[in-house]
């Protein structure tokens, strides 16, 4: 029904549950939904439209609705409780990790962090072998006498604890270090990039094969130099309800910007009035008009939930299948989340395809090639002229970002909305 409020938070299976925080959350809207009441707009409740809705209701007590097409909040990082109690992340493994102090200190007003270390392995042929390729690798893949004396020839000519692109191995003129290059590449990379990306061998581009990194070192963490790491102690939606429990904050669920929104070269209109408040908007731009200059393409993935009647399936949270299956990898949630639930875990799979505009799916990864990116720009150059509309985040920006890197670009464009005003 237009305009139902809801009960506050998500449980099992995503439905709403009791929350003990009072954000406003309304799913749908109402047909007197009145735009002149807020001063901004925000469309998207993932990472970059909430930081800004936060942040513009805190630092100049702007009035914010928040509109989301999802029937939830936390954008692709909502997490919820399946049915066998276990926390899962509906969009795929979200891990986080940042340099970023300010983002840390951000975030660390809405949740506590676990010390989580994000470990992956590779199953390569069915031996499973850490990721990035390091000394354990080494010996995994070449046997202990001859990856020992791979190491010591790692060591002595780059030193230990560096991250050494295979580019760099093959620079030598060293066979024996060709030969670990030769290996990761194929191993580690190709197959795997083949599959995540949807290529052949001759379309992937040499410069980024070559920056495949091989780790001298026994550090077998993912992001071993992160400062900040870990996991939402409670969970990411719960971090997101605390972030959006503010008394100038209205989020409306299941709304489409799309159909209030219209857009020229000099105005914006929302349900069909000229709009002077801010527009931030984090949706895809190519969306907003409709495709009409051709869609940007994206990867996307299918992902295969499968709940087993075990403690645990895995040794880490993530296997990358670089060599074999058409899945590229399997999580599971329990090992990063660190729950307990006895005898049961669930695991996902994760298969990668194009994305087809008006299917449905979930625009994951950009291809992020120059023809995509020239028709970006004309999308962009369309609302530059509008100077209360602002575009932020991975669809808005049409570029990967980690999720720190979100938060980072939403509290920038914060501060010069704030700064303005």
């Amino acid at each position: 029904m237009p305009g139902k409020k809801l009960k506050r938070g998500y449980g099992k299976s995503g439905a709403f549950r009791e929350s003990e925080y009072a954000m406003s959350i309304t799913k749908g809207i109402s047909q007197d939904f009145a735009p002149s009441r807020y001063d901004a707009i925000v469309v998207g409740a993932g990472y970059a439209g909430s930081v800004c809705a936060r942040m513009l209701a805190e630092g100049c007590n702007m009035r914010i609705a928040v509109l989301e097409r999802r029937d939830h909040i936390a954008g692709n990082a909502y997490d919820y409780e399946d049915e066998a109690g276990v926390l899962v992340h509906k969009y795929g493994p979200h891990i986080y990790h940042t340099f970023d102090e300010r983002v840390h200190q951000f975030l660390t007003r809405f949740t506590e962090f676990t010390d989580y270390q994000h470990k992956v392995l590779a199953n390569i042929n069915g031996t499973l072998m850490p990721v990035p390729f390091n000394h354990k690798s080494l010996v995994l893949a070449f046997g202990a006498e001859k990856g020992e004396r791979l190491y010591s020839k790692l060591v002595m000519t780059f030193g230990e604890n560096k991250k050494v692109p295979i580019m760099e191995l093959r620079a030598k003129n060293d066979p024996e270090l060709a030969e670990v290059a030769d290996y990761v590449y194929e191993n580690v990379f190709l197959h795997y990039t083949m599959k995540q990306w949807g290529k052949t061998p001759d379309q992937i581009d040499p410069a980024v094969m070559g920056r495949v990194p091989v780790f001298v070192g026994d550090d077998d963490r993912y992001f071993p130099q992160a400062p900040y790491q870990g996991m939402p102690a409670q969970s990411y939606t719960a971090l997101f309800e605390r972030m959006l429990d503010h008394d100038l904050i209205e989020v409306f669920l299941d709304v489409d910007a799309r159909d209030l929104l219209t857009i020229d070269d000099t105005n914006v209109m929302v349900c069909g009035q000229p709009y002077g408040g801010e527009i931030i908007y984090t949706g895809a731009l190519d969306e907003l008009f409709g495709l009409d200059l051709g869609a940007l393409p994206y990867r996307t993935l299918d992902m295969q939930f499968e709940t087993l009647d075990m403690d645990q399936f895995q040794p880490v949270g993530t296997v990358n299948y670089t060599v074999s299956e058409d899945f590229t990898r399997i999580t599971e949630f329990k090992n990063m989340t660190g729950q307990v639930v006895p005898g049961k875990t669930t695991i996902m799979r994760e298969y990668s395809h194009a994305y087809e505009p008006g299917s449905g799916q979930t625009p994951y990864y950009v291809i992020n090639e120059p023809q995509n990116i020239k028709l970006y720009e004309q999308y962009r150059e369309r609302v530059s002229g509008l100077p209360n509309f602002h575009v932020v985040g991975r669809l808005a920006e049409y570029r990967y970002y980690d999720m720190d890197g979100v938060v980072a670009s939403a509290l920038d464009l914060s501060d010069e909305i704030i700064n303005q005003r």
